[in-house]
């Protein structure tokens, strides 16, 4: 699809990509395959390299660089112990695009601006931003509370102006972000595009079990939660059985969170000294008591467990509040399709007011009666 002028923002030009829209590097689900069908329909794909081991990212850097040749980012997490080879090798294999979901530091940034690769942190305050900015970022997702996973308590509504407002560097819309209306009403508050965790999560590109895909389509708008109980920073994720019993019992024993970081250890081939540190890094950087220090060990294989290995029943579902518009499972091309087409109407619709009209529901990129969600998953099975 030719892209409308109208849509084509800075963060095309400095993404080199076609269309504003961001596939965000969810963890255990952002992987080859996911990331390299979003960048070849036009949008950025990032690659979720926070729970691989180093040898797993490099693999998964060759295997999106082998599938298309078009720009992608991959997500890394500052406070890994091995984040200084992690970011040569990005620079080496020329990926265009570094994110991260906390503060980079100066220094990070520095050395991957040098190299030539566009650095985007995740920050969920103004001050936050004016920080990142400080040290010379090219752009910032500017996620409010309606986001998935670790999230903060301000409205994407709320938080969007006041960054924008804040900074004179690209800000790209998260939370809440869903379809082409989306991508108008964030182009109105000012930013330059959108950025998707839970729409890009549910489709037929994505690697989550059906099983689990199933859950999410049948959740409704109500059906998500923002938990301390998991690892005691605020996590947005599916309201199930699970995160109830999590909330009634409080914390998690020091004895279950060791076992569990035991466990992604020896999944991830992290040495016992390099998990000490980087628990401890993440104790520095996030404020974590020694109780949350702990308890953070119990997040990737809580996630691993339902995103993965599918079962749900002893896992976390991280999700963004629009899962509950969300009831069908197309292709990463179909759905930036769609945005755009949408985004285009939209716009049509602002500029010529005799043309005013309601829009179709967002979430169902054709209008249809709403089917059982079993039907829904098989029909976009592989």
């Amino acid at each position: 699809m030719s892209p409308d002028p109208r849509l084509r923002t800075r963060l095309c030009g400095l993404f080199g990509v076609e269309h504003p829209i961001v596939q965000t590097g969810m963890g255990w689900v952002s992987g080859a395959r996911l990331t390299a069908a979003t960048s070849n329909a036009g949008g950025l794909g990032i690659i979720a390299a926070a729970p691989l081991t180093f040898d797993q990212m490099v693999g998964t850097i060759d295997a999106v660089a082998g599938a298309t040749d078009r720009p992608f980012g991959v997500n890394l997490r500052t406070d890994a112990a091995d984040i200084d080879r992690r970011v040569d090798h990005i620079i080496a294999s020329g990926v265009p695009v570094a994110s991260f979901a906390q503060a980079p530091g100066e220094a990070i940034v520095k050395k991957l601006k040098d190299a030539g690769v566009v650095v985007v942190p995740t920050i969920g305050a103004p001050r936050h931003a004016e920080k990142v900015a400080a040290w010379g970022v090219d752009a910032v997702i500017a996620q409010g509370a309606e986001g998935g996973g670790h999230t903060g308590p301000i409205a994407t509504s709320l938080l969007l102006p006041a960054v924008i407002d804040t900074v004179d560097i690209p800000v790209i819309a998260a939370g809440g972000m869903l379809d082409g209306r989306s991508l108008v009403a964030a182009l109105a508050f000012g930013a330059e595009g959108i950025a998707m965790g839970t729409r890009f999560l549910l489709s037929s590109d994505s690697d989550v079990p059906d099983r689990v895909k199933a859950i999410y389509l049948n959740t409704p708008l109500t059906g998500t939660v923002v938990t301390t109980s998991v690892d005691g920073v605020p996590q947005r994720v599916i309201n199930t059985d699970v995160v109830a019993r999590l909330e009634r019992s409080g914390p998690l024993s020091l004895i279950r969170a060791v076992r569990n970081a035991l466990k992604f250890r020896s999944l991830t081939g992290v040495g016992y000294r390099q998990l000490l540190s980087e628990g401890l890094a993440m104790r520095r950087s996030l404020n974590l008591t020694w109780a949350q220090m702990a308890m953070a060990a119990n997040a990737p294989m809580m996630t691993k467990a339902a995103m993965v290995d599918g079962h749900p029943e002893v896992g976390i579902l991280p999700t963004g509040q629009v899962v509950g518009s969300i009831d069908n499972l197309p292709g990463c091309q179909e759905i930036i399709d769609s945005i755009i087409a949408e985004a285009t109407a939209a716009l049509n619709r602002l500029t010529n007011p005799s043309s005013l009209s309601r829009p179709v529901a967002s979430g169902r990129l054709r209008p249809r009666p709403r089917r059982p969600v079993s039907e829904r998953v098989m029909e976009h099975r592989d």
